[in-house]
């Protein structure tokens, strides 16, 4: 019987393998490959977000656009996961970006022939958000094991800087596509961000940690042993129950920022790009900040950051709507202490669960976060008919808030920090 699926054996030991010689030319290409394809998928969200505000101008509409972009993740994340520890993540990672290229393409054209329609767009996204569930995953568990551990923590505040670069160049590259060129061309620059993301996978490895025939079981029995990994520590435990929580809270608020925007602040899109970026810019520094340091106590790193975040978001709806000024301030400093509560957090648990469970642990996570979304706005979508999109802001604010807050109340989520990780918690629950 596998370890993890008996709860008397003691717990997996996270062991980093040498990545190898040569790891940083093979880091630092994959890197900017897939650098340079996430920048034009969120140029694609940002167009798309848009055109669905600028054409409906309704909070269900948006919310429904989320909900489509993160429920298929969401639901698929557990086998996504699995396939990323079963098989090879780098064939996961091409097949993953080719198939949302295809379905740009289709899109393209739907706006290039004036043919789009609302569910058009909402069905694209759908298969995109089901294409993220295997990408994601695999990028998450490929990354702890292209570089040393010594390097996992500034690994973790590179992926947040470009987190932030993206977020610069998407919102301004995206009005200005949308400013200089028909809709279905802005679009079409997503498919050559892919085809340049997918190069460097073809031309590198990527070491993975292999079972034996011996070894493999059912996938079923695969994903049970993520569960169970996460299930039996109480801080791993807590902190994926807290982070879906805040998700639930505070997610509504990306989706709905430009009719905030619009509506409150009777800005166009050249603003919700100024916005964006400027909180792009937050986020770099974020990162930054956390490659530079590399923080030991991150649990509190973590805790503070997704709470001040929480907070900036609510005072970003509370600025009146003469000083949007103040609103890109509050913005942008969102931005910044989200990395520095997210940077840590990701740094932790690649430190924490062991790779060749990481795929399933990870991608648990994101299923959780994923349902978390949707939820979310399900409830923020007639909830913003109703109160108000800049109300909405601030009752998710607060509630996030409050939430991360609550976080420094479980012993058990701080202990997650400390050096002994998920064995030194495994051996105090089993006492």
């Amino acid at each position: 019987m596998d370890p993890t699926l008996n709860p008397t054996a003691p717990a997996l030991t996270p062991h980093h393998p040498d990545p190898g010689s040569g790891w940083e030319r093979r880091f630092w290409a994959i890197f900017s490959g897939q650098a340079l394809s996430l920048i034009g998928s969120a140029l694609t969200q940002f167009v798309l977000i848009w055109w669905i505000t600028d054409t409906t101008g309704s909070a269900s509409a948006l919310a429904t656009a989320g909900m489509a972009a993160l429920l298929p993740q969401a639901l698929l994340g557990p086998l996504g996961g699995t396939l990323a520890d079963r098989y090879s993540r780098r064939f996961l990672m091409i097949a993953a970006d080719a198939i949302s290229a295809l379905c740009m393409l289709v899109l393209i054209t739907l706006f290039l022939t004036e043919r789009v329609e609302l569910w058009h767009v909402y069905v694209m996204m759908f298969i995109r958000s089901a294409m993220q569930a295997f990408q994601s995953p695999a990028a998450a568990a490929s990354t702890a094991m292209l570089v040393p551990a010594s390097f996992l923590p500034r690994a973790a505040g590179l992926n947040q800087t470009l987190m932030g670069i993206m977020t610069i160049a998407a919102a301004p590259l995206g009005a200005l596509a949308i400013g200089v060129m028909p809709l279905g061309l802005a679009l079409s620059i997503d498919v050559v961000t892919a085809l340049l993301g997918i190069i460097p996978l073809l031309l590198f490895r990527i070491p993975q940690i292999k079972r034996s025939a011996a070894q493999q079981t059912s996938m079923w029995t695969e994903f049970r042993e993520g569960v169970h990994l996460v299930w039996r520590q109480p801080g791993l435990r807590r902190l994926y129950g807290l982070l879906g929580a805040i998700v639930l809270a505070i997610m509504p608020a990306f989706t709905m920022v430009p009719l905030l925007v619009k509506n409150h602040f009777g800005r166009g899109v050249g603003d919700v790009a100024l916005m964006e970026g400027l909180t792009g810019a937050g986020m770099i520094v974020g990162g930054l900040l956390i490659a530079a340091i590399a923080p030991k106590r991150q649990m509190l790193w973590i805790l503070m950051g997704f709470a001040a975040s929480c907070l900036t978001l609510a005072l970003t709806a509370l600025a009146p709507s003469e000083m949007f000024w103040l609103a890109v301030v509050w913005w942008a400093v969102s931005g910044l202490t989200f990395i520095i509560g997210n940077a840590p957090m990701t740094a932790l648990l690649q430190t924490t669960i062991p790779n060749q469970l990481q795929g399933r642990a990870l991608s648990l996570l994101s299923t959780i976060m994923g349902l978390a979304g949707p939820v979310g706005l399900a409830i923020a979508g007639p909830l913003g008919e109703l109160m108000g999109v800049r109300w909405l802001f601030v009752a998710m604010g607060v509630l996030g808030t409050a939430v991360s807050m609550a976080g420094f109340l479980s012993p058990a989520l701080l202990r997650l920090q400390d050096t002994t990780g998920v064995d030194g918690q495994m051996a105090q629950s089993e006492r």
